[in-house]
């Protein structure tokens, strides 16, 4: 579990491919603090840390991971928010975050504010009913609030530390971003689909 409250912007030192897994060796300074075993959440995906070696450590995706998610684009060079896991007694300054990308979207503006930035997302129109005004959103790991909702469309403000700390500042218009939606809105869309199960 995670709260979408960024630590630390890492960098992707190696891709490897491996039959339909990839593994991605990950440089940050966060390394000398993880263990083998450990989940951490990569721009929203949470991955398991496989080895670790210096100030890099190694996570693998899945093919299922790949299909749902924007990794198989990575490439070395590329900046990745990392949040470690919620720890039992920890604030929670986000939202509950799974770590469980449900689908990607695309960023389709982005405007330069006076001290801020706001960007407009695209999302696939069957999670429209999860994407509610001033409700929480997870991009790219990042707990956010969201205005101006449309059918397919929202908007989030980044506020000048967010953009300096996240790999906010390399996304512009056309750049495709995890997304995972609030896990208690998809609880209860769950409840009403089943209800008609028993009758």
């Amino acid at each position: 579990m995670f709260t979408g409250i960024i630590e630390s912007l890492a960098t992707v030192a190696a891709v490897q491919h491996e039959g339909s897994n990839i593994h991605f060796s990950i440089e940050s300074t966060l390394t000398n603090e993880l263990k083998v075993d450990q989940s951490v959440a990569h721009n929203g995906v949470c991955l398991t840390v496989t080895a670790i070696q210096g100030n890099t450590y190694t996570v693998t995706a899945v093919a299922e991971t790949l299909a749902k998610t924007t990794l198989g684009e990575w490439k070395a060079g590329d900046k990745v928010n990392l949040e470690r896991s919620l720890k039992l007694g920890d604030r929670l300054d986000g939202h509950f975050v799974q770590g469980h990308v449900d689908a990607v979207g695309h960023c389709i503006a982005k405007e330069t504010l006076d001290g801020s930035w706001l960007f407009r997302f695209r999302f696939p129109e069957r999670y429209a009913m999860l994407v509610i005004e001033k409700g929480s959103i997870c991009i790219n790991g990042v707990s956010l609030t969201v205005f101006n909702t449309g059918r397919d469309e929202c908007t989030v403000t980044i506020i000048p530390y967010t953009y300096t700390h996240t790999n906010f500042q390399t996304i512009e218009t056309g750049t495709v971003v995890n997304l995972e939606f609030d896990v208690l809105g998809k609880y209860l869309l769950r409840m009403k689909e089943t209800e008609s199960f028993g009758s």
